[in-house]
């Protein structure tokens, strides 16, 4: 079996996020990437214990990202992938990143594409859907649990007020969250390894993109605590009714 993982470089949660060119780019500056953590965690450790119970799969990573992504490609190589490929591209358009996959995922035959169910950057969610759809397969989303058996696959995933159970016939697309995976650290052989597995840099496809940032802005500063004293308890009231309007 051949699985495709999706690998996306997002910044620590941790980084102060800041914008340039007048609000219309990402302040990159000091900022530490990571691989997103929903690709990580539970889409790409999930091919590794595939691959953990059948040895003769094969997991390759895909990014669409500069040079300045080979760092995040690395360390997942270094969790468990085998080969990796770079589409040599910078866009935040969804349909053409989904676009520069989907051809990915067609020259490699592939059984299985995983990918997060978003980026902890832009959450937008809309990837492994457009995927899917580009490629003409069936697509589970949310996915907290994935089990084989053959070429079929049983599938939990959230729903409003519980979970569903779906089976599907690979080839198919599947997005993955909490549940899916146990987070793993790579380890010193696998880091070493890493350094001499195959990363392929390819160019991109020729598709449009269909959006493009106007601009960035962060969200409103927090309003000043008011301290009332306990000997006024009239003061909070008229404040609870006259400002915070919740009374």
């Amino acid at each position: 079996m051949k699985i495709l993982v999706c690998i996306s470089k997002t910044p620590d949660t941790t980084a102060k996020i800041a914008f340039a060119d007048n609000n219309t780019k990402f302040a990159a500056d000091g900022v530490q990437w990571i691989i997103n953590p929903y690709d990580e965690w539970y889409a790409l450790v999930r091919a590794i214990e595939l691959k953990e119970a059948d040895p003769s799969t094969i997991i390759h990573l895909v990014t669409v990202g500069p040079a300045d992504a080979e760092p995040i490609i690395r360390k997942a190589l270094a969790l468990g992938g085998d080969e990796a490929i770079r589409v040599n591209a910078d866009s935040h358009d969804s349909y053409y990143i989904a676009s520069q996959i989907a051809e990915t995922a067609k020259q490699g035959g592939y059984d299985l594409v995983f990918t997060g169910k978003e980026t902890i950057d832009y959450n937008g969610s809309s990837i492994g859907g457009m995927v899917a759809e580009l490629l003409d397969l069936p697509y589970v989303s949310l996915a907290t649990k994935f089990d084989l058996e053959g070429t079929t696959a049983t599938i939990v995933r959230e729903i409003e007020g519980g979970e569903e159970t779906n089976k599907v016939s690979l080839p198919a697309v599947v997005s993955c969250q909490k549940g899916m995976a146990e987070q793993r650290i790579p380890n010193m052989k696998g880091i070493m390894g890493a350094r001499s597995k195959p990363l392929k840099v390819v160019e991109p496809a020729a598709v449009d993109a269909l959006t493009s940032v106007a601009s960035f802005d962060l969200p409103p500063a927090k309003a000043s605590v008011k301290l009332v004293s306990p000997d006024t308890p009239e003061e909070l009231v008229r404040l609870l009714h006259e400002e915070a309007k919740a009374i």
